[in-house]
């Protein structure tokens, strides 16, 4: 079934409110957060007269085409890190892990009667996401909070988690797709954007370095979040520490380093992802410093050498590999990423561009920053 952003009203909302084990009255929601596919309120209830709030999510089933595996994965992965922070015996768990609420048949999810799919999630108050990187003490933050996801995981049983996106981060699969994308051209946009074309096609090299690296067992498979946007982990107000790791849909298996490289896209450069003024687009040496140092603190020994190695290689593959993702969006009619101006999805790609040939050129400085962590005994 397509996915239709139907307009969501009050009524809406309180009625797949009271299809969840919840306490207290529904008294409103509004739209919350920057994120690109699903949709996501802000639900505001009163218990007893305190007011509280709750996070609801409807899942974008056009993009994750099994809501029920990707529920599957989501409640498998907080289980097991909310079973950790009580080990651990954290007086505030609560705010570090997400908490699914459950629906009232027990389901971790609740299926209106137009066939969308909704989630629950406790709101973790006095902290927040941000879009734009304000510090390197925050990058570190961000970085240390990944790690320790992936490190919290790494001894996850049970089966293989669902793959909610296969091939998420084949950067192989993504530039033949944009081949394709070229090749039809289906809303005539292609002789438009050649020299971007030509960017990425001199690059496709690079595309299968990890995965050829992966085939002959130089790095192994993890369970790893995938998506790790800065604005993916929650900064404590207070304290400024990363406290939790969130929007877990392509929490799946994959590579160590695809995460990484995420987070020098996303926390590198002081630009947007949508700048359009390139000239402030640069891959900042001191913001990648400290996402290495907060990284291998997080992973503890998780990481081999082959790993390491490929830290600064893995910022340049993720933010080419999104930059494909933008261009071929924008090829084929902006039918995956939310759009909110006319080319859109292609000042995100010449963003990415930008923030590729700044990482070029920095690269045996950000080799050397990693090589010189690593000696220093960051990781134990």
């Amino acid at each position: 079934m397509k996915f239709e952003r139907t307009p969501v009203s009050q009524e809406a909302l309180r009625k797949i409110y009271s299809q969840f084990r919840l306490y207290g009255g529904f008294l409103e929601g509004a739209p919350y957060g920057s994120g690109h596919i699903n949709d996501t309120f802000a639900v505001n209830a009163s218990q007893g007269g305190t007011p509280v709030r709750y996070i609801f999510q409807r899942i974008n089933h056009g993009i994750f085409t099994e809501p029920e595996k990707l529920m599957e994965n989501i409640a498998r992965v907080c289980a097991h890190n909310n079973q950790r922070c009580r080990e651990s015996a954290l007086a505030d768990g609560s705010r570090r892990v997400l908490s699914i609420v459950p629906a009232l048949g027990g389901e971790p999810f609740v299926r209106d009667e137009h066939g969308y799919y909704w989630r629950c999630y406790l709101f973790i108050e006095q902290a927040q996401t941000y879009d734009k990187i304000e510090s390197p003490a925050q990058a570190r933050e961000a970085a240390k909070a990944f790690g320790a996801f992936q490190q919290s995981l790494a001894d996850l049983e049970g089966d293989r988690l669902h793959e909610t996106i296969p091939d998420f981060h084949n950067t192989v699969a993504r530039f033949q797709k944009l081949v394709s994308a070229v090749e039809s051209d289906p809303c005539n946009r292609a002789a438009t954007v050649q020299n971007e074309i030509q960017f990425f096609t001199q690059r496709e090299n690079d595309a299968g370095r990890l995965l050829a690296m992966q085939n002959v067992g130089e790095l192994p498979e993890r369970v790893t979040h995938n998506d790790c946007k800065l604005n993916n982990v929650m900064i404590d107000d207070k304290t400024g520490e990363g406290i939790c790791v969130i929007d877990l849909d392509t929490a799946m298996p994959g590579l160590a380093l695809y995460d990484f490289g995420d987070l020098v896209r996303t926390a590198t450069s002081p630009a947007l992802e949508d700048e359009k003024d390139l000239s402030q687009v640069r891959m900042q040496m001191p913001m990648f410093e400290a996402l290495v140092e907060g990284y291998l603190a997080g992973t503890g020994s998780m990481l081999p050498p082959a790993e390491r190695a490929e830290l600064a290689f893995s910022g340049k593959l993720i933010t080419m590999e999104i930059g494909i993702r933008f261009l071929t969006d924008f090829l084929e009619g902006d039918t995956y990423f939310k759009v909110h101006r006319e080319g859109h999805n292609l000042d995100r790609c010449r963003t990415q561009i930008a923030l590729v040939q700044s990482i070029e050129e920095q690269f045996e400085a950000m080799n050397a920053k990693v090589n010189e962590f690593a000696q220093k005994g960051s990781i134990s």
